[in-house]
């Protein structure tokens, strides 16, 4: 039987604002999905999905899941005439929207497909392979979210806007910082709330200038700081990011709710994650006592908390 591992991710610094070609800095997590391989006699291949889920989350997803497989064993040529493959997902990574669940997936099956068949596949191959299954889930993926999945650590990422290649470096942090990801229960529109700020940019492009100017020299000084290693420079930055997208309106009244709860109980510094408008806030913890601490204080208002790091 062969096994894999893909981690999930978070965006630290920059969503919305790389849509517009400015530096988006993700981060693999802690946490991850594996995937095992059993060979058996018949053929094609069978998928039994134990992964931990928000409510609805696996049966929304199921359709693109199964494609994604499919995709993965086709680009690695895997014969399936001759023999079956069951296929088990699992892994502490809870599979949520915001979280690169779908590439933890992708690259865990593409590891594991690896092992089985003693393929030889370095990072870069798992890595293309990956891209193939997130096909499924994205259409023409960014390869932000799988590219964290395979290489873990940090990831510097700049959209062209021209249609040539994106800009993918790996960053390497020589600490790995602790952090709670809370989880608002609501589901925001992507599409939609990427068009309200388009909109309001077309409405007030001085106003936007100057929060983008200010955005990009908060991008290039989390670099440094994550490259150092500095947490309180790191969490004061994140508390400024937050700032950047309240102005741009993508952060609703239970994203602040969350940010202000964690920072009251600890947390260096904390922001929305993702769309905005619900979904997932990050806080960043010093050390384990006080991520526990925010943890518990966001379970306490009944929302989510989940424990992990990055860098």
């Amino acid at each position: 039987m062969g096994s894999g591992k893909g981690y999930g991710k978070t965006i630290l610094f920059g969503e919305h604002f790389v849509v517009y070609g400015l530096p988006a800095i993700a981060s693999a997590l802690g946490s991850y999905t594996i995937a095992n391989v059993k060979v058996v006699l018949g053929k094609g291949w069978t998928v039994d999905d134990q992964r931990p889920a928000t409510p609805g989350y696996k049966k929304k997803k199921y359709n693109e899941a199964l494609q994604s497989i499919t995709n993965i064993i086709e680009h690695l040529k895997v014969d399936i005439e001759s023999q079956k493959l069951e296929i088990t997902f699992s892994g502490d990574l809870i599979a949520a929207s915001g979280v690169g669940a779908s590439a933890a997936q992708c690259t865990s099956l593409a590891r594991a497909l690896n092992d089985s068949f003693k393929l030889d596949l370095d990072d870069e191959k798992i890595n293309e392979a990956a891209y193939e299954g997130e096909k499924a889930y994205h259409g023409t993926p960014s390869g932000i979210d799988n590219t964290a999945s395979t290489y873990g650590g940090l990831i510097w990422f700049v959209k062209n806007l021209s249609g040539e290649k994106n800009t993918m470096d790996l960053l390497q942090s020589p600490k790995k910082m602790l952090l709670v990801i809370a989880n608002s229960g609501i589901t925001a529109s992507t599409t939609e709330v990427v068009a309200d700020v388009r909109r309001l940019k077309e409405e007030n492009p001085k106003k936007f200038d100057k929060i983008f100017s200010k955005y990009k020299n908060l991008a290039e000084e989390a670099k440094k700081a994550l490259l150092d290693g500095d947490i309180l420079v790191i969490g004061n930055l994140m508390n400024q990011n937050h700032k950047l997208l309240q102005e741009i309106t993508v952060s609703g009244g239970i994203n602040d709710k969350l940010v202000n709860l964690a920072l009251k109980n600890g947390a260096i510094g904390a922001k929305m994650t993702g769309t905005g408008r619900g979904g997932l806030v990050i806080a960043l913890a010093e050390n384990e006592e006080i991520q526990e601490k925010i943890a518990k204080a966001i379970e306490k208002e009944g929302y989510d908390a989940w424990r992990t790091m990055i860098g």
